[in-house]
């Protein structure tokens, strides 16, 4: 395609912030769980942080997004709160569902942050759901929905594209393929494209680089832009590749280590960070400080959360009954 969008100096330098965030909270996330300060399940975004933060530089905080376990990269780039999301991981009061979700169902709507889920392509019916109602109340929000690669066989897949295309539903569906559904790899599941799909349904269909901040933009600012003029769903696929196991703890002995090496390699993070240096568009100091800010953040964010009261038993079954008002 020609003259596709181009994000501009202050938004490319916004783009790296959300990745380097990412990047900087799932180290520390990783770390956390190793000295073992926190005991959770830990699905690790890890090389996969251009995705959702270049997607979400043209999202409002009305619009929505839906996304699955592996999801921090996603809440992080709509705008999630530290403090709030370290919270909820670990489990206490404070956090997004008061330490009752934990880190596999983080809801944060003020950001639009609308569901995490454990339950994999569910993302796809939900965000429907979301999108129908945009679309009856004519608001003009778009709903994300994120899933990866090993969701695009099951029946919601096929059955929320269907649907999305026939009542035409303000919706993006992003399949985030890393290469991996849990330890088995896409090519060993499908001969088919995830993005060459979309035409079975009459949408637009893309496979981009996950990885390329410029492309990713590019992609998600047309589906954004087609959705919110009432033109329908779009099917992107963005390719990218997970750094490890599918969950903390698991030694990714499945992996072929070649492929592995080379695609951490060429790190997303790092080599984006050159590119704004070499273009001129940020100087060293100038990200320098900004990813000194984000650890200090994060600090505060660790500390907040483990100072912070676990939920007393009164809790068990708050928010489950509807209570009754006097």
């Amino acid at each position: 395609m020609t003259n596709r969008a181009v994000p501009d100096a202050g938004t490319q330098i916004e783009i790296y912030r959300r990745m380097a965030l990412i990047k900087a909270n799932d180290e520390r996330s990783r770390k956390v769980i190793m000295t073992g300060r926190l005991v959770m399940p830990y699905y690790s975004p890890r090389g996969q942080e251009v995705i959702p933060s270049a997607i979400s530089v043209s999202l409002t905080d009305e619009d929505y997004v839906c996304t699955i376990y592996r999801g921090s990269h996603d809440q992080l780039a709509k705008g999630l709160p530290l403090k709030d999301l370290w919270a909820e991981v670990a489990g206490r009061t404070t956090g997004t569902c008061k330490g009752k979700g934990g880190p596999m169902h983080v809801t944060y709507p003020t950001k639009g942050i609308m569901v995490t889920t454990g339950i994999v392509g569910s993302t796809m019916p939900i965000a429907n759901g979301l999108a129908w109602g945009s679309q009856l109340r004519g608001d003009g929000r778009v709903t994300v929905a994120n899933f990866g690669d090993g969701a695009a066989n099951i029946g919601a897949f096929h059955e929320s594209l269907n649907l999305a295309s026939v009542w035409k539903l303000p919706v993006i569906f992003v399949c985030q393929n890393n290469e991996w559904g849990e330890h088995t790899a896409y090519d060993k599941t499908s001969n088919v494209r995830v993005a060459d799909r979309a035409a079975a349904y009459g949408i637009p269909g893309e496979r981009v680089d996950g990885n390329d901040p410029f492309a990713m933009y590019a992609a998600a600012r047309e589906a954004i832009e087609r959705a919110r003029a009432g033109e329908g769903p779009t099917l992107i696929e963005a390719m990218t590749y997970r750094f490890h196991g599918h969950v903390f703890g698991d030694q990714d002995a499945y992996m072929d280590k070649d492929r592995k090496a080379r695609a951490m390699a060429d790190d997303p993070v790092p080599r984006f960070r050159a590119r704004l240096i070499a273009d001129g568009v940020a100087g060293e100091e100038q990200l320098a400080a900004m990813e000194a800010e984000i650890e200090a953040q994060i600090d505060e964010a660790v500390e907040f959360a483990l100072a912070s009261d676990f939920p007393g038993v009164e809790e068990l079954k708050r928010d489950v009954f509807a209570e009754e008002l006097n």
